[in-house]
């Protein structure tokens, strides 16, 4: 298995150095491939600022990488529902933090905004401490 680096992903979800996607795509292809949180977290980050990408756009094409033969997520099961929540509205680093810690009972944080939000979409309880 091999892991790769945020620049790899958006070599294939952008093509915007059609070599260097040329050879991102054929590594997928041909190898098990392991995407750890961290560089979902940074793509996301790097499509939406540098690239400008939204939200939906990016939801689609990170479903559509991770569901490849031979591509394994870190803890898929918060990645997907941390799409799912950012479909709904929250920024997608605060959806993958609160999925990755849904065995809590509480989230809790200073971000009014984002406690709006979670009660909004019924998130895990979050609250200001």
């Amino acid at each position: 298995m091999i892991a790769v680096d945020t620049n790899i992903i958006v070599r294939v979800l952008t093509n915007d150095d059609p070599r260097q996607a040329r050879r991102a795509v054929q590594l997928i292809e041909k190898n098990d491939i392991f995407i750890s949180k961290t560089v979902i977290l940074e793509t996301e980050w790097v499509l939406r600022h540098a690239y400008g990408i939204d939200a939906d756009t990016i939801i689609s094409g990170f479903q559509k990488l991770f569901g490849l033969a031979g591509v394994t997520v870190e803890d898929s099961w918060a990645i997907f529902q941390s799409l799912n929540w950012h479909r709904e509205g929250l920024d997608f680093a605060d959806a993958l933090h609160m999925a990755s810690w849904m065995r809590s009972s509480h989230f809790a944080t200073f971000d009014k905004s984002l406690i709006k939000k979670s009660s909004r979409i019924k998130v895990i309880e979050v609250m200001e401490p």
